[in-house]
């Protein structure tokens, strides 16, 4: 009864908002001379316009007295005449202030706060609710100062919100697919270890990376158990970000940016509902809670219910996240901002036969019900001040825990003889991240040379802990006790465990890392801009292991100390307002995994890694349709992979594969062909390859010896997708799209040479929608088709030859997902 339920809601709520007079009739206005914000207040209420507006940009801004007969449009050119300022109508019934057209480099000063507050980026109000672009301008991830992305000599792409919108995207994962060179991993990754379960890790550029950044705060968690309902958008930075971020993997970094408070109220509501008895609802609500805007707040808020496609799979998710911004005054401001993600999982080991691939039906699970609690809080507080037009500070504090139960899980071990071995497996985990950070920035001139300097410092803390139980029939041999069920025809739950759980060990393995850096991004006459930057970093890591008395007690411990210096530098030149040509070079210094141990019971020496590249990027039609084709050279040292021993892969132990070098050209498409037509287009031919097995020992040199193609690696990745809305006509309000997304075949991880190998596959994905405005409400009903072929493919895969098993990442069935939204 749900679906008719939320579905009736939907509709009461629309109906009761009632209607009002359509946004291009004339409304009569009575308007005083009077502050400009408080004017545009009052334009909203009487003519049931949206406004959105930075406080920052109005402030000091007065307005004209506007009395009589006005349309909207005609009513802000008025206000605004001779204020400096622009508008942009992003909806029928929503205008966006902003900046009147500026030079590049003037609207990349024009911020007056830091990138937290509802100020935004110069020239373009990203956080407007309504706006429906899919290029942005502006990103911050790059370089920390929200410099144009035309005038960056880095690449990096973003994903706004409206492209999450249309493909209705409810986990990062989802999301990135819309970026070249980037793809996910579920079965352990090409750095990872043979379990599947609770962690998808992302590949960029080759490397594996299980972290993201949120609002530039590193997240040790997969990118699957992230929540899209308060987030606004997502970068993505290829190569290494070290100079500024400390811990980050050579390919690079996700960063997802979070919706901020807004001075203007706005509420939304979405309710989805899908294949596989999927049910999600959203709440977004924001505004004002003192009469003078100087408190804002938000609230988003999210809950959800699914099954799977796979046996004994499900999930429950409960999310919120609330946050207050405080004006302090004009130039002062503090962020309080709060998330809490309760989610109760169906946990899928993911294990197939590995000579049955294909030939196992998709539904089957080998393992039983696997009951996860994964619970995740974070907490911020934010707090940034412009002492005058050139300089600005601003000081975070994050904290980050996660935990992760399995109380027990029967994980298949073995696929030999016509059956599954399977084995009885308690895990708990905890990763907790605090983190620390300052940063100064400040714009000035030495002869004809512009600086945006930025120094700053950082400190990060993570603590992860990790313990894991089993049972065993001979505890003194370390035999299993093993429950058996048939390969061809399963019969759950298979012959009975009986022996109870017994402590293995327990890992516990903190990592302290200081920074500080400086980077001035100078801009040359001739419209060259030169960025160059430098980064101190001191690594420590503790890891010590208590043993169970299955393994005869007691500890070990491990620890590693190590510092280094890395650069950065990069140049471009904007040779024309839509073409810029750049280059950048960069190294990197960071510890490998948490608590990655080598068979010796040391711990994995910290990586390196340098990369170079270049690249063109273009804009057309006024910065609505972007492309950026890039070619980069990069390699990676010292890199802790799973060992192709079995039983000590399955311990967690890892080998050092001495370098890894990954190198090729990329293309990201994105935007506006015509009004209304939005499209984005990707590939990437990813050439990595092992250089440097870093082994004399043949049994490891078998499997990584120099030449051998990288894991879970595809040579070729491509997508595309494409949009239109009728923007008028008797078909206004329809939006018709569908894409593709295309990958060749790739080497599985990790095991003796020849490796097994994944075939390429291609799926097609649709997209319908209908949107009416009622009222001072928009209302929009959705349906999306993902994999509409039903095509089977794994997209990763681990495999254990001697076991004749495999771990796997599912591509998803075909799937329907339709959804109502309301936006007021």
């Amino acid at each position: 009864m749900r679906l008719p339920i939320t579905t009736s809601l939907a509709i009461v709520i629309a109906s009761s908002l009632g209607t009002a007079m359509a946004t291009d009739s004339p409304a009569r206005l009575n308007i005083l001379p009077q502050p400009l914000t408080t004017a545009l207040d009052a334009l909203s209420k009487q003519s049931r316009l949206h406004v959105f507006y930075s406080e920052a940009l109005l402030q000091g801004k007065r307005s004209p007295a506007l009395q009589g007969q006005y349309s909207p449009r005609q009513a802000v050119e008025k206000l605004l005449a001779g204020s400096g300022l622009d508008y942009t109508f992003t909806a029928d019934n929503a205008v966006a202030i902003k900046p009147a057209a500026t030079k590049a480099s003037e609207t990349a000063n024009a911020t007056t706060l830091p990138k937290v507050t509802v100020s935004g980026k110069a020239g373009y109000d990203v956080t407007d609710p309504y706006n429906e672009d899919y290029v942005l301008p502006d990103a911050t991830s790059g370089t920390k100062t929200d410099t144009p992305i035309m005038e960056t000599p880095l690449n990096v792409q973003v994903i706004s919100k409206q492209v999450l919108k249309d493909q209705q995207v409810i986990t990062l994962d989802q999301a990135l697919k819309n970026v070249s060179g980037v793809t996910t991993n579920a079965s352990g990754g090409n750095e990872g270890g043979f379990f599947g379960g609770t962690g998808q890790s992302v590949i960029l550029r080759g490397f594996e990376s299980q972290t993201y950044f949120r609002d530039g705060f590193r997240l040790q968690q997969g990118v699957s158990s992230r929540e899209m309902a308060n987030v606004e958008s997502v970068e993505v930075l290829k190569g290494p970000a070290a100079i500024l971020y400390g811990l980050v993997e050579p390919g690079g970094m996700i960063n997802v940016t979070t919706k901020q408070p807004l001075a203007t109220p706005y509420y939304a509501m979405n309710q989805q509902f899908g294949s596989y008895n999927l049910y999600r609802t959203t709440i977004d609500a924001t505004g004002p809670v003192s009469n003078d805007k100087s408190l804002l707040y938000r609230m988003n808020l999210s809950y959800q219910n699914s099954g799977s496609f796979r046996e004994f799979v499900d999930k429950e998710d409960v999310f919120m996240a609330p946050v207050l911004t405080w004006h302090i005054s004009p130039k002062t401001q503090a962020t309080l901002e709060l998330e809490y993600n309760h989610q109760h999982l169906g946990l899928d080991t993911a294990f197939l036969p590995l000579d049955k691939l294909f030939s196992t039906p998709r539904s089957r699970n080998y393992g039983e019900y696997t009951p996860t609690t994964r619970e995740t809080i974070f907490g911020g507080f934010n707090l940034s001040h412009q002492f005058n037009d050139d300089w600005s500070v601003k000081h975070r504090f994050s904290v980050n825990q996660q935990g992760i139960d399995n109380p027990y899980f029967v994980s298949p071990a073995d696929a030999l003889n016509g059956s599954v071995n399977r084995t009885l497996w308690a895990v708990n985990s905890q990763f907790n991240t605090y983190s620390t950070n300052l940063d100064l920035v400040g714009h000035f001139d030495t002869a004809m040379l512009h600086h945006t300097l930025l120094i700053g410092g950082d400190y990060y803390r993570l603590d992860n802990a990790h313990s894991d139980s089993s049972s065993f029939s001979d505890p003194v041999n370390f035999i299993w006790d093993t429950s058996i069920i048939d390969i061809r025809n399963p019969i759950h739950p298979g012959t009975p465990l009986t022996q109870p759980l017994q402590l293995i060990g327990k890992a516990d393995n903190r990592t302290d890392q200081y920074g500080f850096y400086v980077q001035d991004q100078i801009k040359l006459p001739y419209q060259f801009h030169v960025m160059g930057g430098i980064r101190y970093q001191n690594i420590h890591q503790d890891n010590v292991t208590r043993y169970g008395d299955v393994l005869g007690g007691g500890s070990s411990a491990s620890a590693l100390s190590d510092d280094a210096v890395t650069p950065r530098v990069g140049i471009l030149w904007q040779a024309q307002s839509w073409l810029s040509l750049y280059a950048n070079y960069v190294e990197s210094f960071g510890p490998n995994k948490p608590g990655a141990v080598l068979e010796s019971g040391a711990l994995a020496p910290p990586s390196s890694a340098e990369q170079y590249e270049g690249g063109i990027k273009t804009e057309f039609f006024d910065g609505r349709l972007r492309a950026t084709v890039a070619y980069y050279d990069l390699t990676k040292t010292n890199v802790a992979t799973p060992s192709p021993n079995g039983a000590l892969a399955a311990q967690g132990i890892s080998v050092l594969t001495g370098a890894i070098r990954s190198r090729g050209p990329e293309v990201d498409i994105q935007g506006e062909i015509l009004p209304g037509w939005n499209m984005i287009a990707t590939y990437a031919n990813t050439d990595a390859r092992i250089i440097d097995s870093g082994s004399s020992d043949a049994t490891y040199d078998s499997y990584q010896a120099a030449g051998t193609r990288f894991w879970n690696v595809p040579s070729n990745t491509g997508s595309l997708w494409n949009t239109f809305e009728f923007l008028d006509g008797g078909l206004r309000g329809f939006k018709f799209g569908g894409g593709m997304t295309v990958r060749d075949g790739q080497n599985a991880c990790c095991d003796a040479k020849p490796p097994e190998k994944i075939p390429g596959y291609a799926t097609v994905d649709l997209l319908a929608a209908y949107s009416l405005n009622v009222g001072k409400s928009k209302v929009t009903a959705q349906l999306n088709i993902n994999n509409l072929l039903d095509k089977h493919y794994f997209t990763g895969l681990n495999s254990l030859r001697d076991f004749n098993s495999a771990i796997v990442d599912f591509g998803t069935p075909r799937t329907f997902m339709g959804s109502i939204n309301i936006q007021y």
